[in-house]
């Protein structure tokens, strides 16, 4: 670890979990984003699309120093061959729940790494198995929380986490944004 506070680590993100879960390794970091259309190629599915947007991100940043590594990350929440990004709205939250109730999803966030020599990115995948959720539930949410910044328009860490979630299989870090025991074991591989 103490070599990876030797690092002029850049954080490319406004999320306030991705600093608080990178935060959490014990890494020093500085926050920068630039900012990138999170567009896609229409044929592109699953975890394709969670590299192709974090690679997109890393690719803003120019590294000007062999001791710089920009971490850019990207989280998208896939059902039935479906992609959910962020809601517009509270009628596209809604849906998106509506959608998520008493089904499984995949939560899936691509990772890039970029240094003056190369761009390393590896993906992490998490399945979520969401209870049946009342329609007053997600009324509830979104009034109380307004998850309109969210993949799939929740947060793991809220409420909804603690109601609508049955179980997970794979990382709990990935689905706040993060896959942090991934990224860590990648950053000290560099």
């Amino acid at each position: 670890m103490e070599n990876l506070n030797l690092k002029n680590i850049i954080l490319a993100s406004k999320s306030p979990r991705r600093k608080e879960l990178l935060a959490s390794l014990g890494i020093q970091f500085l926050t920068e984003v630039k900012e990138v259309e999170e567009s896609y190629p229409e044929a592109m599915r699953g975890a394709a699309v969670a590299l192709y947007i974090a690679t997109k991100k890393a690719e803003a940043f120019e590294i000007t120093s062999d001791n710089m590594i920009v971490i850019t990350a990207d989280t998208i929440v896939c059902i039935d061959d479906k992609i959910l990004g962020k809601p517009k709205d509270y009628e596209e939250a809604f849906d998106m729940l509506k959608m998520l109730s008493g089904k499984r999803h995949e939560v899936i966030t691509g990772v890039a790494l970029k240094t003056i020599e190369k761009t390393r990115s590896f993906y992490e995948v998490t399945a979520v198995y969401f209870n049946d959720l009342h329609n007053e539930q997600i009324e509830y949410y979104l009034n109380t929380y307004k998850p309109y910044d969210k993949a799939g328009a929740y947060g793991i860490q809220e409420w909804i986490g603690a109601v609508a979630v049955d179980h997970i299989e794979g990382s709990y870090t990935n689905v706040m944004g993060l896959p942090t025991a991934r990224l860590y074991k990648e950053l000290t591989k560099m």
